[in-house]
């Protein structure tokens, strides 16, 4: 039989091979009707879709579309939105997701197809890893805010009297005041800064470890590990809690908040009377839409192929990314409600506009909605609900954002941990956990706002870029929808019509301006009025240089490996490995069994009999 030799970069980071047949070790990932016995695949199709929607919706559709709504014109930014779902958002996420189920690979492995771009898996594997160390502690903030939230009045109230505030926020000997609150810093805010996150004047001054913000980090990977234990079959029947229970709060926030005095000049602002059409004018208004969109559905991360790997061949990718799109920008757009109808009712309570109090990411999620929530009867009923809910949104994401190191790490070495899945999970999570220690000293804000700017920006446009090229040109386009047609059946050229010309054209070209635009406007990164010292951008930047390095080392690597001359090098390193197709002989059928053959020893697997070539 051929062999795999050390003549590329994964033989000698990711091994590609398969597992033997031999080994007959049970394994919790696989269930017995599973169609694929060495990977395992989903226990069933909703566990699937709860999964894919779990992972696109999450913290962004919460604390950053509604801000987006409100500052670029209303209800007005909706038609860039959707426009930018159509050209950018769709075409990516079906892509994606029917490139993993494809050859039921990761991220890394899925790169046979143009083994040159294997470097983008890489990056989005460390990028993932990046990510999943801060998003975590973003999690643990709100577990903290969860376990304050059991207390009356709500601790950042600013009517609770000095004791009951020492007691519930842990405040040392020394340090046991009543709050101080400065001109022009609200109540939430200075719990926020003060209390919460102990945070120090800059990231020079790291301080000491916030330990109740540590035992939630704890209680955060806690969660995530057993969630995961199982990979697949244990996360796909948790997410029958968490994927749904976020929409019940928002539903249960939005009666609540449309019931209050003020709530209609909130929605007004949002999405209401308040929509400026001349806003299409701007530049930045449909480049944030683009972006919004992009990170919205988490493309390029690498979770969509990872979560896709576990279908079954012929699951209707095209019919899972239509419905996973629409629910996760409707979600967007139905939380924008819930958001403006509390914080209008606040505006009204402070007698100002509610352009005061609109705000994005943490302000919203952990200064200004928590400072309105505190101002309604039975504050903390509803203080619970909200940071349940961003928990539930974040634990989803980070599902997702795990399961793509675990799938890569068993596609790269199946024989020695296959039937290791808890372990590895076990270990990912440690590892993570100690990595994310600092993001909870007196710094943590600053590492995780620095981590946020240099690993979940710009970083993933460029991956993203790269792989709609790297398809749709050096693959083919055109192979690549017979690929998929291998899967749901072939459609009419009329179908394919506007894919073709979304991946060809349109995508790549809203992606690079996209990418263009990010990094003519890039500036240093602050934290609000706090800016870094120039060791802390140097870091940022060597994290980017890290994730990004992979890109053309592995390229450059395929090509020198390569035999012939330098123009026959370049072309085997754009050409599909000769183990690229299917994951299973009988899907492979005659496209890809005849040029996967690596000997005689092969046999064509029907569901009635087995024949020798």
């Amino acid at each position: 039989m051929s062999k795999y030799g050390l003549n590329n970069i994964t033989d000698i980071l990711f091994k590609n091979n398969k597992v033997s047949n031999e080994s007959n070790t049970p394994d919790s990932h696989v269930g017995t009707e599973d169609e694929n016995t060495e990977r395992g695949n989903w226990s069933s199709k909703r566990e699937y879709m709860l999964s894919m929607i779990g992972y696109a919706v999450g913290l962004g559709n919460v604390w950053r579309f509604p801000y987006l709504a409100y500052k670029h014109g209303g209800g007005a930014f909706l038609i860039p939105y959707t426009i930018m779902l159509a050209v950018a958002g769709l075409p990516l996420f079906f892509m994606e997701s029917s490139f993993g189920q494809f050859c039921s690979q990761g991220p890394i492995n899925v790169w046979k197809a143009v083994p040159i771009l294997q470097g983008v898996g890489i990056t989005m594997m460390l990028v993932s890893t990046l990510l999943a160390i801060y998003y975590n502690v973003i999690i643990a903030y709100s577990i903290y805010y969860l376990f304050a939230s059991f207390q009356y009045p709500l601790p950042w109230s600013g009517s609770s009297n000095c004791n009951t505030t020492e007691i519930a926020l842990n405040v040392t000997a020394e340090n046991q005041t009543c709050l101080d609150f400065l001109p022009g810093q609200s109540p939430s805010e200075k719990y926020w800064d003060m209390v919460a996150l102990q945070r120090t004047s800059s990231m020079d001054e790291t301080g000491p470890v916030v330990w109740h913000l540590a035992l939630s980090l704890l209680l955060a990977w806690i969660l995530v590990a057993a969630a995961l234990f199982k990979g697949i079959k244990s996360s796909g029947k948790v997410v029958y809690f968490t994927a749904t229970f976020p929409y019940i709060v928002l539903l249960i926030l939005l009666i609540r908040g449309v019931t209050l005095e003020g709530a209609k000049d909130g929605i007004e602002y949002y999405i209401g009377a308040q929509s400026n059409l001349t806003k299409l004018v701007e530049a930045e208004v449909w480049k944030d839409a683009a972006t919004q969109i992009f990170f919205s559905l988490s493309i390029a991360w690498g979770g969509l192929m990872a979560l896709s790997s576990y279908n079954k061949f012929n699951n209707n990718c095209y019919q899972d990314s239509i419905i996973v799109c629409v629910i996760n920008c409707s979600t967007s757009v139905f939380a924008g409600f819930a958001i403006f109808s509390i914080l209008g009712h606040m505006a009204h309570v402070y007698r100002i506009p509610v352009s005061d109090i609109a705000k994005e990411g943490f302000g919203l999620a952990f200064i200004a909605y928590p400072d309105a929530l505190s101002k309604l009867p039975i504050s903390p009923l509803w203080s619970i609900l909200f940071f349940i809910m961003l928990i539930t949104l974040g634990l989803d994401s980070q599902f997702a954002i795990i399961e793509v190191i675990a799938t890569c790490l068993q596609d790269a070495y199946p024989h020695v941990l296959k039937s290791k899945r808890g372990l590895i999970t076990i270990a990912i999570c440690t590892a993570l956990f100690l990595l994310g220690l600092p993001c909870v000293t007196g710094a943590g804000i600053y590492w995780v706002n620095l981590m946020d700017t240099f690993c979940a920006g710009w970083i993933i446009l460029v991956a993203g870029l790269i792989e709609v090229l790297g398809l749709s040109i050096l693959y083919g386009g055109n192979r690549f929808i017979k690929d998929i047609e291998m899967m749901i059946k072939t459609r009419s050229s009329l179908f394919w019509l506007w894919w073709k010309a979304c991946w060809f054209f349109i995508t790549p070209v809203v992606l690079a301006f996209i990418l263009g635009w990010s990094l003519y406007t890039l500036k240093p990164p602050t934290y609000g009025t706090v800016p870094y010292p120039e060791w802390g951008n140097a870091l940022g930047w060597c994290m980017t240089s890290f994730c990004l390095i992979w890109i053309p080392f592995v390229a450059v690597w395929k090509v020198y490996k390569s035999n012939g001359s330098i123009w026959q090098r370049i072309r085997t390193a754009c050409s599909p490995t000769e183990d690229w197709g299917p994951y299973l002989e009988c899907h492979k059928g005659q496209r890809y069994l005849a040029r996967g053959v690596p000997d005689a020893n092969v046999f064509v697997i029907s569901n009635k009999y087995t024949t020798r070539l």
